[in-house]
């Protein structure tokens, strides 16, 4: 047994989500990404004396709509408190958030183990809060520049238990986060620009501990794939800590991607102290069961059920249902597809083939897609139908149906002479020719050499011009040679 192996990573994530909110969090500026610097700033926004800030609705509902989601307990009193730092982009010198009433406690989300086994990661607490604005140390050589048009850009913060176990984990535990806030429609979750952003708890205990190691907070890691790496960099030098007769620190500590190692940001011995006090701009909002259910019904269809109903009611295979179910758009053009067709391995297969390949190719979205579910179902009806092959299908009708999204399938396939010949006697026909062009071949056939069925395939589509139905043409051939 390595060092490694006789320890056990303890893994915490707090992951802060910021909401498509058309306005702020507590005022009516816009909270657009992308305007001009400190654009989208009011005299609330720079916490002028005199001014009150007021509570976005919106915000209430997405947190409400994401504690339903992850089966939290949704809390009936929500005060608001004022969190107090300093920070040059916190123009206020405290945060509005939340603090002994998060709207949402309990719950879990649901992740892979590396048996491939379900594992619950539970949820600590989901609570309101606003962002801080953004400061620019790369634009001036001398001066740090301000952009506040973040300030007060409405967030939900997601605090799990410290049950993860590994990088690999979190990876997933991450980007199931973020396939969620996107089901939901209430965060895009980019985290290249900082729209879904992850600080991670690490420590390490040997196996059989019940006691938490020292923990080390982790921050600024832009991407699901560096949570994971400074994660798993982290684990390695706590121990390589520990094993050396080192103590770990309780750092803060920055994670650069380029030499994928953490370095320490500033030491703390004990917590912060925020000194939290009730807010007393903000009444308490009060969430009754009556909202609650109103909130209910907006929940779309959700991932792991999707998952599910393919595998178990339209028996894809996992890898199918995974792939299907990865972003909400693609899961709800399949699902529309699957309202025009029983053919559902036909329909998963079109959509990961090329329907994707198509947006791969042209860099679009699957809402810019120009083919309507119910023509591509007329597609797939004409192959079960036996009036054109599938290669035919793709190669010939999809690319003639994407320049012009109207045109019905089964008029293209006739207008280009595409549709199969399963006429029985035609098909006799070549099937005469192509045997009598090899009499050799035949003869070598019949006395055991079966594998020249494929020579004789090929002429017979040669003759029909590749207009002979496959099934049809290959059991009147092996009904003549029989003969």
């Amino acid at each position: 047994m390595s060092n490694y192996d006789k320890y056990e990573p303890v893994i915490g994530l707090e992951i802060h989500i910021q909401l498509n909110t058309k306005s702020k969090a507590y005022s009516s500026d816009s909270a657009s990404y992308g305007a001009m610097p400190n654009n989208n700033v009011s005299p609330i926004t720079l916490g002028h004396p005199g001014t009150l800030p007021m509570i976005n609705k919106q915000v209430v509902e997405d947190a409400v709509l994401l504690g339903l989601a992850c089966h939290c307990d949704i809390r009936e009193f929500n005060g608001y408190a004022r969190k107090n730092y300093f920070y040059a982009d916190l123009p206020k010198g405290y945060q509005i958030t939340q603090d002994t009433t998060p709207i949402c406690n309990g719950g879990y989300l649901l992740i892979k183990d590396k048996s491939g086994n379900e594992k619950k990661i539970h949820i600590t607490r989901i609570h309101m809060e606003e962002d801080a604005g953004k400061s620019l140390h790369d634009v001036d050589p001398y001066y740090t520049l301000i952009d506040l048009n973040r300030a007060g850009v409405p967030l939900l913060e997601v605090v799990s238990e410290p049950e993860i176990r590994s990088g690999e984990e979190a990876y997933q535990y991450v980007t199931e986060m973020r396939k969620l806030v996107r089901y939901l429609g209430i965060c895009d979750g980019n985290m290249e620009e900082g729209s879904m952003r992850c600080d991670a708890n690490v420590s390490v205990r040997l196996k059989g501990e019940e006691k938490f190691g020292r923990r080390v907070e982790v921050k600024n890691m832009n991407s699901m794939r560096n949570v994971q790496r400074a994660i798993e960099f982290e684990i390695t030098r706590q121990i390589d800590e520990i094993e050396a007769g080192g103590i770990i620190s309780q750092d803060t500590r920055s994670f650069d991607a380029v030499a994928g190692t953490t370095f320490v940001m500033r030491s703390k011995e004990m917590a912060n102290d925020y000194r939290y006090f009730p807010e007393p701009d903000l009444p308490p909002v009060i969430i009754k069961e009556s909202y609650i259910d109103k909130v209910r019904e907006k929940l779309p269809s959700l991932p792991n059920e999707l998952f599910k109903r393919y595998v178990e009611e339209y028996k894809l295979s996992v890898y199918d249902a995974g792939v299907l179910t990865d972003a909400k758009e693609v899961s709800d053009y399949f699902n529309g597809l699957v309202k025009h067709t029983n053919n559902f391995k036909a329909a998963a297969n079109m959509v990961m083939g090329p329907i994707k390949s198509y947006l791969n190719e042209m860099a679009v979205e699957m809402i810019d897609f120009p083919i309507s579910s119910s023509r591509i179902a007329e597609l797939i009806a004409l192959i079960d139908d036996g009036k054109v092959s599938n290669s035919v299908a793709v190669q010939k009708i999809f690319p003639e149906m994407l320049l012009s999204a109207d045109k019905n399938p089964l008029m293209i396939a006739e207008a280009l002479n595409l549709l199969q010949e399963s006429n029985d006697d035609a098909l006799q026909g070549f099937i005469e020719q192509a045997l009598a062009k090899y009499p050799d071949k035949v003869a070598e056939y019949k006395a055991g050499k079966v594998g020249l069925i494929g020579l004789f395939m090929g002429e017979v589509m040669k003759l029909s011009k590749g207009k002979a139905d496959p099934k049809v043409a290959n059991k009147l051939l092996m009904e003549t040679l029989e003969k």
